[in-house]
């Protein structure tokens, strides 16, 4: 996957936010929950639908919690069939904002999910503050649901 984000030529704030998130979805490919922590800041504004049928779709508000999501879904998910692809990576001062396609099987049901997402981060101080999340929060459900 290559992505180059829009950036605003020579905004220091854009570039470090850049930075930031590129360290984000480095780690997050990894499933280095350790580097998460640190780039998550210790009070995150989480937002990803509650979905009490999905497993990992839970309200958070700390940086280790942000960052356990990412192992949770892990072991929810089957890690050969989990895939996203970054279509749109913009970047303006503090917020960047990524659209794509993402996709998995449930390890429990053995079903599929797929659909686009779009994740909005704001970066201060070196730290993801915000970590807005937009799925198919539908698909994610119906797949974690057994015999249906």
């Amino acid at each position: 996957m290559s992505v180059t984000p829009t950036t605003p030529a020579g905004d220091p704030v854009a570039e470090a936010t850049r930075s930031v998130v590129g360290d984000f979805l480095a780690a997050r490919l990894a499933g280095d929950t350790d580097r998460l922590v640190e780039l998550f800041a210790d009070e995150v504004d989480w937002l990803l639908a509650d979905n009490p049928v999905v497993p990992w779709i839970r309200p958070r508000s700390t940086g280790a919690e942000a960052a356990a999501q990412f192992s949770e879904l892990s072991e929810h998910v089957v890690p050969e069939d989990a895939r996203a692809s970054i279509d749109t990576f913009l970047v303006d001062g503090t917020d960047a904002v990524l659209f794509g396609q993402l996709a998995g099987t449930v390890r429990a049901t053995g079903k599929s999910f797929e659909g686009p997402f779009a994740l909005r981060l704001t970066v201060e101080d070196g730290r993801i503050t915000r970590h807005h999340l937009y799925e198919n929060s539908v698909s994610i459900a119906e797949a974690c649901v057994p015999g249906t």
